[in-house]
């Protein structure tokens, strides 16, 4: 069971190891606890889960492979064998109960005993959830099928969500594609901070120390202020199939804008050729040069294009490959440029990774980036603010 179990883990991309895995199976030996899927789901996220982004994962990979089942009980029964279970049973009775039992005709008929009243309590409950479900105000509540103040009605018990159906965790998950906030916490990573300016902020420590060197009279120490000094220059691509992703770049400029003070940022469409603009209702009358932007801004920016890089082939290695005008020169040799001008360039891909491989475009692309393309996840952000900070 917990084979397959951990198999479906490593499927739904949760980093689960054997150790892992066999921590679990020794608090299963331990008898912490038994029979309850509540409590089994507790202690394999404990056992199984190192961080609190692999949670939602784990909650869906425990929902479809646990689909259906109220508690293990069912599972247990159908994995252990009855002769297994019976010899435990016996071992764990006395002579004098085991001397009762054969006196009631054995522990084969008691069990059989057991299973027609369980059968026949299904057959009643069934009965009665048919016969007066619907139940009126004012019934007794506490009869199966009616509904009295505050009952339930229709014969049945309302059954909280699952736990784990509630995906309580999935803002949690780096894989999944984000919001402004956690959008603003990825980009922190790419902060560099440095105290520049006028003598503005008060020097806590080196106040106290000085203050202390004087024998206790107050000596005020100032230092300025620290200030973000990273510079970043934003390209993105915007119309066509980037329509799709409107939402969410609009949250990536949002977050871009009040993390980073000193950020320039630019639109194309498709691919990146010798002009860009900065205001897409004015971008066929107010186009900019792209070998200004690459003379004016010096190689310390960082450099990040966000877009799709879904097109045909000839738009990135053919001249005339625009759709919109003829470029004197492939859109792959502007981006080589780029390339060689900055030392740090990551593409954004607001597309699932796992589509990549099918779009020769964005295969492409990759390539032409020297493969530091990131999806827009949290993840993704986290690693490609990495890759410029270093």
């Amino acid at each position: 069971m917990l084979i397959n179990f951990f198999l479906a883990l490593r499927k739904y991309k949760v980093p689960v190891t054997i150790r892992e895995l066999m921590d679990l199976l020794a608090a299963l030996n331990g008898r912490l606890v038994y029979a309850n899927i509540d409590d089994f789901y507790l202690l394999s996220r404990t056992c199984l889960v190192k961080d609190e982004k692999n949670y939602d994962k784990f909650d869906r990979a425990f929902s479809a492979y646990f689909k259906g089942l109220e508690d293990l009980h069912g599972m247990l029964e159908s994995l252990i064998p009855d002769e297994w279970l019976r010899w435990e049973f016996e071992q764990a009775l006395t002579p004098e109960e085991l001397e009762k039992i054969n006196s009631l005709g054995g522990l084969e008929k008691l069990i059989k005993a057991f299973q027609e009243a369980k059968e026949e309590e299904e057959r009643r409950q069934a009965e009665q959830a048919r016969e007066g479900k619907e139940g009126q105000e004012g019934d007794d509540p506490d009869q199966p099928g009616r509904k009295g103040p505050g009952g339930l009605g229709k014969g049945k018990k309302k059954k909280a969500k699952k736990v784990w159906d509630q995906r309580q965790y999935k803002n949690l998950d780096d894989s999944v594609e984000l919001g402004t906030r956690n959008i603003k916490m990825a980009l922190r990573r790419l902060r560099k901070f440095a105290r520049t300016g006028a003598e503005e902020e008060l020097d806590m420590s080196n106040t106290i120390k000085s203050t202390a060197h004087n024998g206790g009279m107050l000596d005020i120490k100032m230092r300025p202020e620290r200030k973000n000094t990273v510079k970043v220059l934003l390209l993105l691509d915007i119309g066509g199939s980037m329509d799709a992703h409107v939402k969410i770049c609009e949250e990536l400029f949002s977050a871009t804008r009040t993390e980073f003070k000193h950020m320039e940022s630019f639109y194309f469409h498709n691919f990146i050729y010798e002009s860009v603009w900065q205001d897409n209702r004015r971008r066929m009358n107010e186009r900019l040069p792209t070998w200004e932007i690459l003379n004016k801004y010096a190689g310390d920016y960082k450099v990040v294009f966000v877009g799709d890089a879904t097109m045909a082939p000839y738009e990135i290695t053919h001249a005339g490959g625009s759709v919109e005008h003829w470029n004197e020169e492939p859109g792959a040799q502007w981006m080589n440029r780029f390339a060689e001008s900055y030392d740090r360039l990551v593409w954004i891909n607001p597309t699932p990774q796992e589509t990549w491989e099918y779009s020769s475009s964005v295969s492409m692309t990759q390539s032409l980036v020297n493969g530091q393309m990131f999806p827009l996840t949290v993840r993704g952000l986290e690693e490609g603010m990495n890759f410029l900070s270093k």
